[in-house]
């Protein structure tokens, strides 16, 4: 006996063709192709998402690293004596400081 999937097939191709709706070329509107393209759209966000904690803390070091180069020093020396100092910033907080407060932060450099 055959199987007939007509509406349920159609729904489920509907879902996936709506949420392809904009892709480049054929993905939007073949069925297949919108398929695999959307099946990597999901992976794809899945690993970037794992990956955008990473950015945000090297955007972070770079800051902090641009800070202490104006005052003469380097991000690997300014973490050092901030450890020695017993000095708790984190990352954030010290980025923040250095990006928005640079005169806080050149005494903060000065103290250590």
């Amino acid at each position: 006996m055959r199987t007939k999937t007509g509406i349920a097939r159609r729904r489920r191709h509907n879902k996936v063709l709506k949420a392809t709706k904009g892709y480049r070329m054929t993905k939007g509107r073949l069925y297949r192709v919108s398929h695999e393209a959307y099946l990597h759209a999901g992976n794809y966000s899945f690993a970037h998402r794992k990956r955008r904690p990473t950015q945000i803390r090297r955007v972070w070091i770079d800051r902090i690293n641009a800070a202490a180069r104006l005052n003469d020093t380097t991000y690997s020396e300014l973490m050092d004596k901030m450890h020695k100092a017993d000095v708790r910033l984190n990352k954030k907080v010290l980025a923040d400081i250095a990006y928005n407060n640079p005169e806080s932060f050149s005494s903060l450099v000065k103290s250590l």
